[in-house]
């Protein structure tokens, strides 16, 4: 019982600490199964969630996570004798933490652009963080005081690495350069040049004889530390190399590359001993089919899974694209599902049985986002090449080639009467389409950044966009600008209520007051509406359920009752309210 208390309070400090009450809630929901604390409380579940998560069966590997940073965390390290541990952020600082307890121990500030990399001397009386500002610092993990700055490269510093024995630190360059630093001087002792590319990786040998470092142009080098020449260059990725790390006894060396696969070579003659293989990626997509009862998760790795939306229960994987899955739609009639691929193609399936009903090919680059019109006749898919391909959703054949976008393409839907098309891209634009004929019906501008979403309203008079600086609202027969909402925060998921009077976003609904031209948030009579915001599941305007770090989507759809959340990694959670139980003083907990 202690251990399994210690294992819950550690995993829920952030939680407690910003909500108590959500020990009530969520502490509990998101608990393992075999938990003694979920067991013994059980009782005090709240009644207003009538489908649970699935969770792990036993606490995971995973004691607790540290929140603090202000943007994301690029790197951490342990500290030789497991006390502390440094974070390094995007944020320009290092943060300092109590490895036992995960009580902050300070905040290292003085880079003036994002930190990247962190390391520990083996004596661990020394820190050293490398930033994009070009710069190595050096501080004093004990009282967080300066020791240091490294000066010299010429572009963002991108890894670094103490050698074992203390005496050197190696740092790489977007600069094309590694470059050798005595430690406890802060003396420049070599650059490593040549025909380098971008290194992003650096790693000593167990010795402190080699160096390693991992190369953006899928290679990697070895160095001799003494003498700073190269000792060769190990090639076989596909892809860049990102990590790379020797073995205890200097023998092996690893790499890992984004072409999913770690590679295992000999030291010391450079020749490859074979390859790890391939990885899942996360969930990028998920999609309800029309009538509620199956979901479709797009994931990264290449494949479309099928789930029951009622049980939660997989139903299937569908296998065809060489590369990830970006979207996904059902026909309205629920019979096909297509999928958008970085493989330069969409896919069609069959819905019920998962097999494949064909593979529509022509897009020069990844495409990006598909949509199937209301009278399910035509699939719209939209690609970075620029383009908007239209398809004859039965039969796949190609039935035009809409052109203006000067860049790519990043969404399209079409109107309710399945007569126009738009689509929207990183431009700035959004473009109205004939979708019979393919022929422009205008080009609609005013956002200052890349468009990101578009949706029409139930009644086909109101076109919505949404960009990174607002959401725009048009006229979609004539063009003319209606209305602009700014937002707090990014808007990727767009579309209209049934009754056309707010906004679904996945940071809540927006009012539309067409008399006064402005959106607001309205604090009473507001629909009913899950949405998740920030760590927060939301309902209404309350915030109802913290969700810990690792239960945060990556991607999310909401069905009336029944919040879907995909995550990074791979998994697919459901979660059904009963929205009339559903308390609404929640705020302060």
């Amino acid at each position: 019982m202690l251990y399994d208390a210690k294992r819950f309070i550690l995993y829920n400090r952030s939680i407690i600490e910003e909500a108590p009450l959500q020990l009530y809630s969520s502490a509990l929901v998101f608990a393992p199964k075999t938990s003694l604390i979920r067991e013994q409380f059980l009782g005090q579940f709240p009644q207003w969630i009538c489908r649970l998560p699935d969770v792990q069966r036993a606490w995971s590997s995973t004691v607790q996570v540290l929140e603090g940073h202000s943007s994301g965390v690029m790197a951490v390290a342990f500290s030789p004798d497991g006390q502390l541990l440094a974070s390094a952020s995007r944020d320009n600082t290092v943060r300092l933490w109590d490895a036992l307890t995960g009580a902050s121990r300070g905040t290292l500030e003085g880079h003036s652009d994002g930190v990247v990399s962190v390391a520990f001397s083996p004596d661990g009386q020394l820190l050293a963080s490398a930033s994009w500002d070009s710069t190595v610092r050096l501080w004093d993990p004990l009282t967080g005081a300066s020791r240091g700055t490294l000066e010299g490269h010429s572009g963002r510093v991108l890894a670094i690495a103490f050698s074992p024995n203390g005496q050197l630190l190696a740092s790489a360059s977007q600069d094309k350069t590694v470059r050798l630093w005595d430690a406890p001087t802060g003396a420049l002792r070599s650059t490593l040049k040549g025909r380098l590319s971008m290194a992003v990786a650096v790693a000593f040998s167990p010795d402190s004889r080699l160096l390693a470092s991992a190369s953006w142009y899928n290679t990697v080098r070895l160095w001799d530390v003494s003498t700073g020449t190269l000792r060769g260059t190990l090639e076989s990725h596909l892809h860049v190399v990102v990590a790379v790390a020797f073995s205890p006894g200097s023998q092996l060396l690893a790499s890992a590359s984004l072409d999913n696969t770690i590679r295992l070579w000999d030291a010391s003659i450079g020749v490859s001993r074979g390859t790890l293989g391939n990885c899942e990626g996360p969930v990028t997509a998920v999609a309800f089919s029309p009538d509620g009862q199956l979901l479709a998760s797009a994931c990264q790795d290449g494949t479309v899974r099928l789930w029951d939306a009622l049980t939660g229960a997989s139903r299937g994987a569908l296998k065809g694209h060489s590369s990830g899955v970006v979207a996904v739609a059902f026909s309205p009639d629920g019979q096909l599902l297509a999928s958008a691929s970085w493989d330069k193609t969409v896919g069609l399936w069959d819905a019920l049985t998962g097999a494949s009903r064909g593979t529509l090919k022509g897009h020069l680059h990844g495409v990006t986002a598909v949509a199937f019109s209301p009278n399910g006749q035509l699939l719209a898919s939209a690609s970075s090449d620029n383009r908007v391909r239209l398809w004859d959703a039965l039969t796949g054949a190609s039935r035009g080639t809409p052109k203006g976008h000067s860049r790519g393409v990043t969404a399209v839907a079409f109107s309710p009467d399945s007569q126009l098309l738009a689509s929207a891209g990183w431009d700035n634009t959004v473009r109205l389409w004939d979708a019979l004929t393919g022929a422009s019906r205008g080009t609609l501008k005013g956002h200052s950044s890349g468009v990101v979403a578009v949706a029409f309203s139930p009644d086909g008079q109101l076109l919505a966009s949404a960009s990174w600086d607002d959401i725009r609202l048009w006229d979609a027969l004539t063009g003319a600008p209606r209305n602009t909402l700014r937002t707090k925060g990014y808007i990727n998921n767009l579309s209209f209520s049934n009754d056309g009077l707010y906004l679904k976003t996945e940071r809540g609904l927006l009012e539309l007051n067409h008399l006064h031209g402005s959106a607001s948030q309205p604090q009473s009579k507001f629909p009913p509406y899950l949405y998740v915001k920030d760590q927060w599941v939301a309902y209404q305007t309350e915030n109802i359920l913290c969700l810990p770090p690792d239960h945060r989507p990556s991607c999310l759809t909401v069905r009336d009752n029944i919040l879907v959340m995909g995550h990074q990694s791979g998994q697919v959670t459901f979660i059904e309210f009963d929205l009339a139980r559903i308390p609404l003083d929640l705020a302060a907990v």
